[in-house]
């Protein structure tokens, strides 16, 4: 069963920019709504994602905190812009920046359209337990968030976050 431990931080500042070795434009979609998930009729998020020249079709397990299953397959392009027209709640729109940083890569995830103005970063570890150093331009840890998953980002935007849901973290 293929698992993800992943780790979501806030960003603070830019320092991460210069860092950074690559970025990759992202367009995503969900096949299903918060609702359904919260609700418990599906146990899964079922994303579609156009990353690049690349495009994938992505079900994860929802749960609470660092650690999910994930099954992630690589589909055609085509199939997966048909995919996005189908797809429930608002667009993901995302340019993400590759880091390496001591040993590690973190995914930074700038977020456009009505997600504009939120940068989170990302690492994925091998196990959970696994000690990793923070750069100076990491932020407020928001792994158990809810607010912060894309799934919830495509059904209710940062751009409708009241101020104090922005500066809760």
């Amino acid at each position: 069963m293929p698992l993800e431990i992943e780790r979501k931080f806030l960003v603070i500042g830019d320092g991460w920019r210069d860092a950074a070795h690559a970025v990759i434009p992202m367009a995503q979609g969900y096949l299903n709504d918060l609702a359904t998930v919260d609700g418990g009729a599906m146990r899964a998020s079922v994303r579609v994602r156009v990353a690049g020249d690349e495009a994938f079709l992505n079900l994860k397990s929802r749960e609470l905190g660092h650690t999910r299953q994930e099954f992630d397959y690589a589909i055609p392009v085509a199939d997966a812009r048909a995919l996005l027209a189908l797809c429930v709640g608002g667009a993901i729109d995302k340019r993400r920046h590759l880091v390496e940083h001591a040993g590690h890569l973190w995914e930074v995830d700038e977020f456009l359209g009505d997600n504009a103005g939120l940068v989170v970063a990302e690492i994925e570890l091998g196990s959970a337990d696994e000690a990793f150093a923070h750069p100076d331009w990491l932020g407020v840890e928001v792994t158990d968030t809810p607010r912060y998953y894309n799934l919830a980002l495509a059904s209710r935007p940062y751009s409708q976050w009241s101020e104090t849901e922005r500066a809760a973290g």
